[in-house]
């Protein structure tokens, strides 16, 4: 009882708060899911922050519409240090994304995700028409969501879940407690077969999104990752056949 008097109160005062600094024109859907919450976010640019966070899917679909306007910077290409050269260097997990990279970075007031400006509280257009970013800002509020999503989206497990009707993509039993997220696509075959000189970004982008994200039941996962395992190890064989049958050839010569 005291609990509920005390967020009450907090509320109260978080709506008084939120709607002193809310400007002229604001985004509807974000300040109705604003004061839907239980604990309703005190400031305009929390408020958005919250609204996707609780929408990871929509922010993947627009991040990746954002980046799709700005294209690949010219001359980038998908690079993967090896980890033995640097600790910290990047790995085939860590989505392509040029516009990080300093040489390719547009500056303070675009996002270093998609390319595009970045406007008021990190949103992604300009609703209030005065066409300049925001020089304080360097990701859009879908972005960083959507970066979230795509870097562990074992922790976006409960919206993926209402996306597939709580069923295992693989088997289409119910889902488990115990259910794992899986990428459809590994990430380590878009490197080595599929990202080289195939696919342009921001295309690649999807592997880490959505179209390419699915949960499973854990006893089809790990079938699933022993499948995957026998087919690298195939892959590997026949590399080194090659490779050796390469050598006889050069050696005879």
């Amino acid at each position: 009882m005291i609990q509920s008097a005390w967020r009450a109160q907090r509320n109260i005062k978080a709506l008084a708060r939120l709607r002193r600094n809310l400007p002229d024109i604001f985004p509807a859907p974000v300040f109705l899911h604003a004061v839907a919450r239980p604990f309703i976010p005190p400031t305009p640019r929390r408020a958005i922050e919250a609204y996707w966070r609780h929408h990871p899917v929509r922010a993947d679909r627009l991040a990746r519409g954002l980046a799709a306007l700005s294209g690949a910077p010219q001359g980038w290409t998908w690079r993967i240090e090896p980890r033995r050269s640097s600790p910290g260097a990047p790995g085939f997990r860590l989505p392509p994304a040029p516009f990080r990279e300093k040489r390719h970075g547009r500056g303070p007031g675009y996002c270093c995700v998609c390319g595009q400006p970045v406007f008021r509280f990190g949103w992604h257009r300009d609703l209030w028409g005065d066409g300049r970013p925001n020089r304080n800002a360097s990701w859009h509020a879908c972005c960083v969501a959507a970066w979230k999503l795509w870097t562990a989206p074992s922790d976006h497990v409960r919206h993926l879940r209402r996306l597939q009707k709580h069923r295992c993509a693989i088997t289409g039993a119910r889902l488990l407690k115990s259910a794992e997220v899986d990428h459809r696509v590994p990430l380590f075959e878009i490197w080595r077969e599929r990202a080289p000189g195939r696919h342009a970004w921001p295309g690649l982008l999807t592997y880490w999104g959505i179209p390419n994200l699915q949960v499973v039941n854990r006893s089809a996962h790990v079938e699933k990752c022993g499948l995957e395992s026998a087919k690298r190890a195939h892959s590997r064989r026949i590399a080194r056949a090659s490779a050796g049958a390469g050598d006889s050839t050069a050696a005879g010569r």
